[in-house]
């Protein structure tokens, strides 16, 4: 049976209130009702949540008092302590936020030609075990609430809002597996898109998963709107048993099925990530297998030049490789790009500036 977020925050510890951040909009509207208050407050909650920002529940002047102390009573307004702020030669800036138990997590602000986007933290490390990857050093300590999430968005925009710029897209590949925290990661999705929240389009919105294959049966059930990616990393699955322990759970073959049903069930196309590791997954054969894998997919294939980690043992592909790796992939019909490196004089790889400055989170 699935859990509901009422049933979910009640296995919390009964010290910690949940996130107001985390209630969607209808959500907002029942409970005000359970406890006697007009539905239509909501709006004015979601109002001095994400147009105005206000960090305090007192701050929301035209609330009465008594509803103001009932939302302090029930809920916290999720705040960030900003530990650690990066940023790059290029404007990409790297925030580590402290979270109210003391744990550390990753958001990251790139600044593109079409606008902001930020990519945001689902968990406080990962048991996913990529070997290529530094969000999973020391393992998973614990899901991230929707509200965490959500605050992660409102504490960038916070910062944008000092230049007049906003969000303008979002995608959910930071420290962690979004699809092994399903259920937030969807409220956070629904909280981000709705228009009296950030109002942040479908479509500029990117959710990638490593390949939680039930998962992805119920994501294509949903039939949203939201860009789906898959960390794809191989062409075939004894290299991405290598590179992706989660291959050996969930076979390749079994992904390819999954990621179909999606297409066909929702219409859209997928795009899969492909990071070039030298020597282990970069080669012209391949990029010939690679083709192969996904000749009937309706996709696109972004190519990484991955950011050295010292933790892994991962070198970097040559760039003149990854242009031959690109060539033979558009001779073959593939829909490819090589993304745009950003942040590379910073702690750019996921999970990096984590492990480097919170030591005993990632032990």
């Amino acid at each position: 049976m699935e859990q509901t977020k009422s049933s979910r925050q009640t296995e919390k510890k009964e010290s910690v209130k949940p996130s107001i951040y985390s209630m969607e909009l209808d959500e907002l509207k029942s409970w005000l009702k359970e406890h006697g208050e007009k539905s239509f407050r909501a709006g004015q909650i979601f109002d001095w949540l994400y147009i105005k920002r206000v960090t305090a529940f007192e701050d929301m002047t035209n609330l009465s008092k008594n509803l103001r102390e009932l939302l302090a009573e029930h809920f916290v307004l999720t705040t960030l302590k900003t530990a650690i702020q990066q940023t790059s030669q290029d404007g990409t800036m790297k925030f580590l936020f402290e979270l109210h138990d003391g744990y550390t997590i990753e958001t990251v602000l790139m600044k593109h030609e079409y606008g902001n986007s930020v990519c945001v933290t689902t968990q406080v490390g990962c048991r996913i075990g990529c070997t290529f990857c530094a969000s999973t050093l020391g393992g998973l300590k614990r899901n991230l609430e929707a509200g965490e999430i959500v605050a992660q968005v409102v504490k960038v925009q916070k910062a944008l809002d000092e230049f007049g710029e906003r969000v303008s897209s979002v995608v959910i590949m930071g420290i962690g597996e979004p699809f092994d925290n399903f259920d937030e990661m969807l409220s956070f999705l629904k909280i981000i898109n709705h228009d009296d929240g950030l109002n942040i389009g479908a479509r500029h919105i990117t959710v990638s998963t490593s390949g939680i294959i039930p998962k992805i049966y119920q994501f294509a059930d949903e039939k949203l709107q939201i860009n789906f990616a898959i960390s794809l990393h191989a062409p075939n699955t004894e290299i991405r048993s290598r590179l992706m322990p989660i291959n050996r759970a969930y076979k390749l073959p079994e992904l390819m099925k999954a990621v179909q049903y999606y297409i066909d069930k929702t219409g859209r196309r997928v795009s899969f990530e492909y990071g070039l590791f030298g020597g282990v997954n970069d080669q012209i054969e391949h990029a010939e297998e690679l083709a192969n894998l996904v000749k009937n997919v309706k996709c696109h294939i972004n190519l990484i030049p991955v950011n050295y980690v010292p933790e892994r043992d991962y070198v970097r592909t040559p760039k003149e490789q990854i242009f031959r790796f690109e060539k033979v992939l558009k001779n073959r019909g593939v829909n490819v790009t090589i993304r745009r490196e950003q942040g590379h004089d910073i702690d750019a790889a996921c999970g990096q500036l984590r492990a480097k400055e919170r030591k005993e989170e990632t032990r």
